[in-house]
């Protein structure tokens, strides 16, 4: 039997309510390469078993390459545990938890998603998640200019070059005037200038894999006012000093690698952690543990000062919804690792990027951008095009990193390389043998 989940009428409905003539109409924003310009070559008499078949014959087409490539998406172990419990259809099937009588499962595992956040950022309060790194950085930014009445945020140029665009773009829709601060050595070179910022936002480690220095943000910041914020990878909070511990005023991730695949990019996660000062400025919403009539312990919705709840004006945050599912995945992928997980996570990761840093420099005409300070993810500099390294690289069987010149034009022959626990010694060694063989025929 066919599912067919719209009728013609519905569709002829939907069609005249958008004043379109054709479900084709509906693409036509779409650039021409991206759009079949004719009808799917499937046979209509073909059975379910038949048609699954033909899809796994084009998907067996597909070649997996070993990935080397981060920048805030990575390619960490899932273990089974975690997409076993976060596919339980009470979580994948719930929705706003606006009820707590019907929703106390949910409630729960997003309070303790919010303690676990807190717990790795050595802040004391972080909200229900947001939708993604990017996001949340541009949600802080908007905390600050809120908390301090200034129009102004200096960002370093370490952040990575999407959260730098979705600040930029949330600024220039709020009169916000947005200041790079440089690169020297791969670390950020802070200077007072004007205006004076609500926020200094930093990344830990930034976008060419170096250690930061929370301290040299914190005491330029605290004179003046302005919120400390910084971007951290969540995966090397077992390693790294907690933001919280340094004295930032807030601390938002991309949370993918916790309990999340790759997935093309997305969906992911943003986690957001503040001090209690800031409490009323969250954005999103906040989960809150108390006790009943009866004095049973429960949970429901403690906070959400958001627009579709008060009044416009007074909202702190756009953000409609949020991320429960992935939440609810990286609390359990959380739970699953404890401290001495994370740690060890964080550990084989940069043990094993060292090693291939070592290895990629002995090839001829490689070099590191940056030697010392990085973790599990480094620059180098290649003797040929990046981009046609990367090229070549896929053809061996790897997703080589990311190419630099474009967004940082002083590291034109740059390639960005991520390691995680994940990569074997034979493949550290395979991908170095690799290299040196397309440096060779380059």
């Amino acid at each position: 039997m066919d599912f067919t989940p719209h009728t013609e009428g519905d569709i002829a409905t939907m069609l005249g309510k958008l004043g379109l003539g054709s479900t084709v109409d509906l693409y036509r924003h779409l650039p021409g390469q991206v759009v079949l310009d004719r009808p799917l070559d499937l046979d209509p008499g073909l059975a379910e078993p038949d048609v699954m078949a033909m899809v796994d014959q084009f998907a067996s087409h597909n070649t997996p390459l070993v990935c080397f490539a981060g920048g805030g998406i990575y390619d960490h172990f899932l273990p089974s545990v975690v997409r076993s419990l976060t596919m339980r259809p009470e979580f994948v099937t719930s929705y706003t938890p606006y009820q707590p009588e019907v929703s106390q499962g949910v409630l729960q595992l997003l309070f303790e998603f919010q303690s676990m956040v807190a717990s790795i950022t050595g802040l004391p309060v972080a909200n229900a998640s947001l939708y993604d790194g990017a996001t949340a950085v541009a949600e802080a930014v908007h905390m600050a200019v809120a908390a301090t009445g200034r129009q102004a945020v200096w960002l370093s140029r370490g952040l990575s070059p999407g959260i730098r665009q979705a600040v930029v773009t949330m600024a220039a829709a709020q009169s916000i005037e947005v200041v790079e601060h440089p690169l020297v050595d791969g670390r950020t070179s802070w200077s007072e200038q004007t205006p004076e910022p609500a926020a200094l936002v930093l990344a830990q480690p930034n976008y060419l894999g170096m250690v930061e220095s929370y301290e040299d943000m914190v005491s330029l910041a605290k004179p003046m006012g302005a919120l400390a914020i910084a971007s951290v990878d969540p995966m090397t909070l077992g390693l790294l000093r907690t933001p919280g511990s340094a004295g930032c005023d807030v601390a938002v991730a991309e949370g993918q690698p916790l309990g999340n695949p790759m997935s093309f990019g997305g969906p992911v996660v943003g986690l957001f952690a503040t001090t209690r000062d800031h409490v009323r400025r969250l954005p999103g919403r906040l989960v809150g543990r108390t006790v009943d009539g009866e004095g049973r312990p429960g949970f429901v919705l403690t906070l959400r000062a958001r627009e579709q709840d008060i009044r416009r004006q007074r909202a702190t945050s756009n953000i409609c919804t949020n991320q429960t599912l992935n939440a609810i995945g990286s609390a359990i992928h959380l739970a699953w690792l404890g401290p001495h997980g994370l740690r060890r996570v964080g550990e084989f990761s940069a043990h094993k990027a060292r090693y291939l840093a070592g290895r990629l420099e002995e090839l001829p005409g490689v070099s590191l951008a940056n030697k010392r300070g990085f973790l599990r993810e480094f620059a180098v500099v290649l003797p040929l095009d990046p981009d046609e390294a990367v090229a070549a690289m896929a053809e061996r069987g790897f997703l080589a990193g990311i190419p630099l010149g474009a967004e940082y034009p002083e590291l034109s022959g740059g390639l960005l390389v991520a390691v995680t626990e994940r990569r074997t010694r034979h493949q550290l060694d395979s991908y170095v043998d690799a290299l040196k063989e397309v440096i060779a025929g380059g």
